[in-house]
C-alpha cells in the first residue's frame, strides 16, 4: 500500500514540476512578445516615417532576437524536465 502511495506522490510531483515549467515557458513567451511590442513602439516614436526601411530592419532584428530567446528558454526547460525525470527515475530504482 505504501509503495502505491509513494508512486502516486512521485507522479504528482513530476506532473507539478512539468506544469511549473510549462507555465514558466508561457510567461517567457508573453514577456518576449511584450518586449518586442514595446521596442516597436519606441522605434516608431523615435524614427520618422521617412526612415521606414531602418525601422523595419530594427523591428525584424528584435523579433528574431525574441524568437531565439524563447527557443533557448524552451530548450532549457526541456533539458530541465529530462534531468528531473532521470533523477526521479534513478531515485525510484535505488529505493527498490
Amino acid at each position: 500500500m505504501t509503495e502505491v502511495s509513494e508512486k502516486q506522490t512521485e507522479t504528482t510531483s513530476s506532473a507539478a514540476l512539468l506544469d511549473e515549467v510549462r507555465e514558466s515557458a508561457t510567461m517567457g513567451q508573453h514577456a518576449a512578445a511584450e518586449a518586442v511590442r514595446t521596442f516597436r513602439r519606441t522605434v516608431n516614436d523615435a524614427l520618422p516615417e521617412a526612415m521606414q526601411p531602418l525601422r523595419t530592419k530594427l523591428v525584424d532584428a528584435a523579433i528574431e532576437l525574441a524568437e531565439k530567446l524563447v527557443a533557448a528558454q524552451y530548450q532549457f526547460n526541456r533539458n530541465l524536465i529530462r534531468t528531473a525525470d532521470r533523477a526521479l527515475s534513478t531515485s525510484d530504482e535505488e529505493d527498490k
